[in-house]
């Protein structure tokens, strides 16, 4: 099974380009689309999701005509936007129930036990028969992926899954994105460049509606080594940095900048090697875009 995304473009009727030309080729497992906010993520999200239309460009799942084949791609898909409502009245188990109903999961019997699985995957067991409205936000979360989990899925979306979490659930949540992308695929669509270091085999990042890169994340780290390096430097020295060197980043340091630099060489005998991570190769990858 794979999802072939081929030369997706879409404008939006205010002359917003939100896609350029967008081609991906995903596999079952973990995938990260990296980007800021208004990069496209959303977009694409949407229309791989059948959400809105394409204004040229091809999405094939598994054989299916995306563009074409609606609704057998929704029987096959689960979808956690970045903002989804709940009736907060309802308590966990009769807006599965109801859910599940909607996804045809029509026998009494079998819609039960598929529930009971989904709600002790995602740890809401306990507090099946507590209303929604009373859900912290990492619960709400867990709640979304329940839905989405509805059905037994081969693409799961999930867009800006751990923003607003704290750190307790943003890796108890992360932790169950990962038991879930085994057999099936799961596209993590964020800004955290964290996510996606823990998480995912794959990744693209995206910016302007463009794929500028598609990579494994090991492999992008690699096009860096050697080549990244670190300084501490007072903060009125930051602007002629700046000017003469490729600052990829900086950070405060015991109350201290911290530039992290790329130059194929040091830059000078006042800077330290640095291990390039996942977070260069975002920065150095956008940068590029503007430059």
């Amino acid at each position: 099974m794979r999802l072939t995304i081929e030369n997706l473009s879409k404008t939006y009727p205010n002359g917003v380009r939100a896609l350029h030309q967008v081609s991906l080729d995903v596999a079952p497992g973990m995938f990260g689309l990296l980007g800021p906010n208004g990069a496209g993520k959303s977009s694409l999200m949407r229309t791989i999701a059948t959400l809105q239309e394409a204004d040229d460009g091809r999405i094939h799942l598994d054989g299916l005509d995306v563009l074409v084949q609606k609704d057998d791609v929704r029987r096959r898909l689960g979808y956690l936007p970045q903002e989804f409502g709940v009736y907060p009245k309802m308590t966990a188990l009769d807006m599965l129930d109801h859910l599940a109903v909607m996804k045809g999961l029509i026998g009494k019997g079998e819609r039960r036990d598929a529930i009971d699985a989904i709600l002790r995957q995602t740890n809401l067991w306990d507090v099946r028969k507590k209303k929604l409205g009373t859900y912290s936000g990492g619960m709400k979360q867990r709640f979304g992926i329940a839905q989405a989990l509805l059905g037994h899925p081969r693409l799961i979306i999930v867009d800006e899954p751990t923003a607003g979490l704290d750190p307790a659930e943003r890796n108890r949540f992360l932790n169950l994105l990962g038991s879930i992308a085994e057999d099936v695929i799961v596209i993590l669509s964020t800004h955290i460049v964290d996510d996606v270091r823990e998480l995912c085999t794959r990744m693209a990042i995206i910016n302007e509606g463009k794929v500028l890169l598609e990579s494994a994340p090991e492999d992008a780290i690699a096009t860096l080594a050697g080549r990244m390096w670190k300084k501490s430097i007072a903060r009125d020295e930051l602007a002629g940095c700046q000017q003469r060197l490729t600052v990829v980043s900086t950070s405060l340091v015991g109350g201290r900048t911290m530039i992290r630099v790329l130059a194929d060489a040091r830059p000078d005998e006042t800077f330290a090697p640095a291990e390039p991570n996942l977070e260069d190769v975002y920065f150095t990858t956008i940068g590029s875009q503007a430059a």
